[in-house]
């Protein structure tokens, strides 16, 4: 059993003030794997005054030192690369190959950016008759998911560093294994007191003591829309900045122009897509928008995409896709599995329940909804979880429309065989990022969504913008 009972503030492990403790619970076998300690208001005030005491001196460190800082975190963190990967497929299930790969390489990947562009960052340039400087903002709050625990604090707290802010840092209490290893990694890499300050616990008490501080000067949250209105509004009295990351019910295009081998690629691999990290991603392409007259080609082959997907427990070798976090999180899919069911649509794979040779953990069945209208409930909620919507369309306006008619806007996907086309379709989507024929991830391109998929974005070079003040210095 694995036990968090201490807290990291001002570069010492200490003891809470919160005394209420939270069973960490396997989703593999719905057993507790350990326990952490949940802090409180009191938690959040002694990591704010840390975090401000060490703001005076690191937001006057040079570019060499924060750099020779993140390559030091880069190096401590390559040592522990497989401890995080285990922690990760014990506190959220995650398979193990995607913890050794995807989850634990990406908070790697963020660190590394973050250096790479701090070496010729342009934090002062003169501009006509005045100087225009990026200045450090201050001490952040930042509030992390379970879903991509690592992932999600490394691409906040990297460019924190870079441009000398301090932090103060709640992980979700669903996943607290990952974030105090990662701690670790910190204080290995020689982080100075008071810069990065780790307070364990839930939203309603930590979440909402961070966003309404007024030692706090920014917000950087990644969570749902529902969680994300509750941050805004705690953090609106005291005017401090709000960047977030929120929900989405990002729609696939598959245009009309790819047939045969092609066609069935583009459908078989958005399923699949939908199956990794369980679904459990806010950019996951959840709705699927094919021809009409394609629409039962399409089930057929989405359908055998996802009884194509091995469900097993995490620690299983190959690429299997293991279980959904929590009890809660596994009600809410099948809730809207049923919804969708009795709302009409057609179910060409999967459906309730477990997959029949597991009847333990929180697993849900690769399901396909074929016959979808964008007005089913099944459509505009986000499920966070491998749960396909067949959505068909006319023609190419018709597809826009569609794809646009939803109140997130996190990401867009395109598939197509003619590339001007799917540039000039690209350009119509209300969205924040969108991909192209599959094309791979670029962790240093901006991420982030237009309407209630959130505010400012995070990675790579434009990550830097939302921990910087902008100061015009006019004479000489």
């Amino acid at each position: 059993m694995r036990e968090i009972t201490r807290f990291y503030i001002d570069g010492k492990w200490v003891t809470p003030l919160g005394v209420r403790t939270l069973p960490v619970i396997n989703p593999a076998n719905e057993e507790p794997s350990g326990h952490v300690v949940l802090g409180n208001a009191k938690d959040v005030d002694r990591a704010v005054v840390a975090a401000n005491a060490a703001f005076e001196s690191f937001s006057q460190t040079s570019r060499t030192e924060r750099l020779a800082l993140l390559q030091a975190i880069i190096a401590a963190y390559q040592t522990r690369m497989g401890e995080l990967a285990e922690a990760m497929t014990l506190e959220m299930g995650a398979p193990k190959w995607l913890s050794a790969s995807a989850q634990a390489g990406s908070g790697l990947v963020h660190f590394m950016e973050a250096a790479k562009i701090l070496e010729n960052f342009e934090f002062e340039r003169q501009s006509g008759e005045h100087t225009l400087r990026h200045e450090p903002i201050g001490v952040c709050g930042l509030i992390t998911p379970w879903n991509w625990p690592v992932n999600q604090i490394a691409c906040k707290l990297a460019p924190a560093l870079a441009t000398g802010c301090t932090s103060v840092w709640k992980p979700s209490e669903l996943s607290p294994y990952s974030a105090q290893i990662l701690m670790e990694v910190l204080h290995e890499a020689g982080v100075p007191a008071g810069v990065v300050n780790l307070v364990h616990g839930d939203g309603p008490e930590v979440g909402a003591a961070i966003s309404a501080h007024p030692g706090i000067d920014m917000v950087s949250f990644t969570g749902s829309t529902r969680a994300g209105i509750a941050v805004a509004e705690a953090a609106a009295p005291t005017i401090k900045r709000v960047a977030q990351e929120l929900g989405g019910k990002s729609a696939n295009i598959i245009l009309d122009d790819l047939i045969g081998e092609d066609f069935a690629k583009a459908v078989s691999s958005g399923m699949q897509s939908m199956c990794v990290n369980s679904g459990q991603s806010c950019n996951a392409p959840s709705r699927m928008l094919v021809p009409a007259a394609r629409m039962d080609e399409a089930a057929g082959i989405a359908a055998g995409a996802a009884e194509a997907v091995i469900v097993a427990d995490p620690n299983a070798d190959g690429m299997v896709m293991g279980p959904v976090i929590s009890q809660n999180q596994w009600n809410k899919i099948q809730g809207l599995i049923e919804t969708a069911i009795n709302e009409g649509a057609r179910l060409a794979a999967g459906g309730p329940g477990r997959p029949e040779d597991l009847n333990r953990g929180y697993y849900v069945r690769p399901t396909v909804f074929a016959d979808v209208s964008n007005d089913m409930t099944i459509a505009r909620k986000e499920v966070f979880g491998p749960v396909l919507c067949l959505l068909g369309y006319e023609d190419e306006d018709d597809a826009v429309r569609i794809a646009n008619d939803t109140p997130y806007g996190l990401a867009a996907y395109i598939s197509g065989a003619d590339k001007a086309r799917t540039s000039q379709v690209a350009g119509k989507m209300r969205a924040g990022q969108v991909v192209l024929n599959s094309a791979n991830l670029d962790m240093s391109a901006p991420f982030g969504g237009y309407k209630q998929s959130g505010n400012g974005r995070e990675w790579g070079l434009h990550g830097f913008d939302e921990y910087l003040e902008t100061k015009a210095v006019i004479g000489s």
